[in-house]
């Protein structure tokens, strides 16, 4: 006999992070993750039984339903966790690698295209009065829900094990998403800059622990708040820029891959504010600014120093968080 219970994953998330962080609101950044819309949606499902665990993800592609099941040990006999598919392909932007890796130099094409050029300043304009032109948008697919850990620890995430991983996920080789898995595993893969401490987590429990390894339990996360998706556009910062908590930090950026995966590092040289914007046309935005105080080991060709003129570790350099990344500071 099964029970069916409806997002059931997510509760297990949601008590895990309170049992760790009991002091700490979960950002929403972390809830847009756990789909708790999905409560009436007849196309997910949490099945319990006997003999193992059963997730099947399914995602839109170019309109049309596909998906994929990732079973362990136990096939229909066990828990099914099923997100049905939204219509949508998976969003590969553009760049190789995320402009918060500081190992990378940027492209020409990144540099051109990238909606992330405009996230970074200099920390001296964080103020009332400055103007920014800037487009808050998801960097990672939107359509990527936190795995449980279980499941998310049975799947390889290996740049040795790339086309099992394309086999699994019904992805085809040559594709972009295929280009995407693989850029986000390399990435994984390459070495901290000096002073940082990095890893790419795969579930909302490894985010966790992280952080609180790091950092302790007496945190705040924080992440920025968009409300409806706008266009680029001229914003200014409002009264009330704050900076929140010690000169360190746990700072997280979504990747893009068929499920919830983040970047996370460690640093002790960074600066996290509360910065209040008014958009152009009226709009509010909460945001979150990151501000690296020590940028001498980052690659000289970052996409930060092209855009501001700087050079490595001369200034403190700024960015605010795009809507799905979340940064963990102490109190």
């Amino acid at each position: 006999m099964q029970l069916v219970v409806a997002t059931n994953a997510a509760l297990l998330q949601q008590f895990y992070w309170k049992s760790m962080l009991p002091t700490t609101p979960m950002p929403k950044a972390i809830t847009d993750l756990l789909h708790p819309d999905w409560r009436e949606e007849k196309d997910t499902a949490v099945n319990v039984g006997n003999g193992g665990v059963n997730v099947g993800v399914e995602k839109g592609n170019q309109g049309q339903g596909g998906g994929t099941d990732v079973d362990v040990g136990g096939g229909n006999d066990g828990v099914n966790v099923r997100a049905g598919p939204k219509g949508k392909p998976v969003h590969v932007g553009v760049g190789k690698y995320s402009p918060f890796d500081y190992n990378y130099a940027a492209s020409e094409t990144q540099l051109h295209d990238d909606p992330n050029v405009a996230l970074f300043f200099l920390e001296k304009d964080l103020h009332h009065g400055t103007k920014l032109n800037l487009h808050f948008s998801h960097t990672s697919n939107v359509e990527a829900t936190f795995l449980p850990r279980p499941v998310a620890d049975s799947i390889p995430f290996s740049s040795n094990r790339v086309s099992d991983i394309l086999h699994r996920f019904s992805i085809k080789a040559g594709s972009d998403e295929a280009e995407m898995v693989k850029n986000t595993i390399g990435e994984c893969e390459e070495p901290s800059i000096r002073g940082e401490e990095k890893r790419c987590v795969t579930s909302l429990e490894s985010m966790v622990d992280f952080a609180t390894s790091k950092l302790g339990n007496n945190v705040d996360a924080v992440s920025t708040e968009v409300g409806k998706e706008r266009e680029l556009q001229e914003y200014t910062m409002a009264a009330g820029v704050k900076k929140l908590g010690e000169e360190k930090g746990v700072v997280c950026h979504s990747e893009k891959y068929p499920y919830a995966v983040f970047y996370c590092h460690k640093s002790d040289s960074i600066r996290t504010y509360s910065v209040p914007l008014e958009g152009a046309d009226g709009s509010r935005v909460k945001a979150v600014a990151v501000c690296h105080t020590d940028t001498s080991n980052w690659n000289p060709k970052h996409l930060a120093f092209q855009v501001l003129k700087v050079q490595p570790g001369t200034v403190p350099v700024c960015h605010f968080l795009p809507q799905d990344h979340v940064a963990f500071v102490p109190k």
